[in-house]
């Protein structure tokens, strides 16, 4: 009995289908990785996905996409220093109405004479 070869729609259908929009887009994109891949090794694949992958591979494409990353990772930390910077004004102003309250400047000692 000789070996069943591999269809495309083998390649697609063989995982269990995402239960969230974006866990879907990452699903057919891997899919789609492996079904290029395959043609690829097949010799079957198209001028236009070869030159894709080429350029996906390419060391100016890695470099931009390194660029994206630390790009991202730098709004991410800038967004985490400006929730930092409100907690801390909030401490401040607590601290603040606190020592006021000690000091006897609040509104509930006003009237006492």
């Amino acid at each position: 009995m000789g070996k069943r070869r591999e269809s495309d729609e083998d390649i697609v259908r063989s995982v269990r289908r995402a239960s969230t929009p974006h866990a879907r887009e990452m699903q057919v994109a891997a899919a789609a990785y492996d079904l290029a891949e395959k043609r690829i090794r097949e010799g079957t694949a198209s001028d236009t996905l070869i030159r894709e992958f080429i350029k996906i591979g390419s060391p100016k494409e890695q470099i931009e996409r390194e660029i994206l990353e630390k790009q991202r990772d730098m709004i991410v930390a800038k967004t985490e220093a400006l929730q930092s910077a409100r907690r801390v004004d909030e401490m401040y102003s607590e601290a603040l109405t606190a020592f006021r309250s000690y000091h006897g400047d609040g509104d509930d000692n006003e009237n006492i004479f």
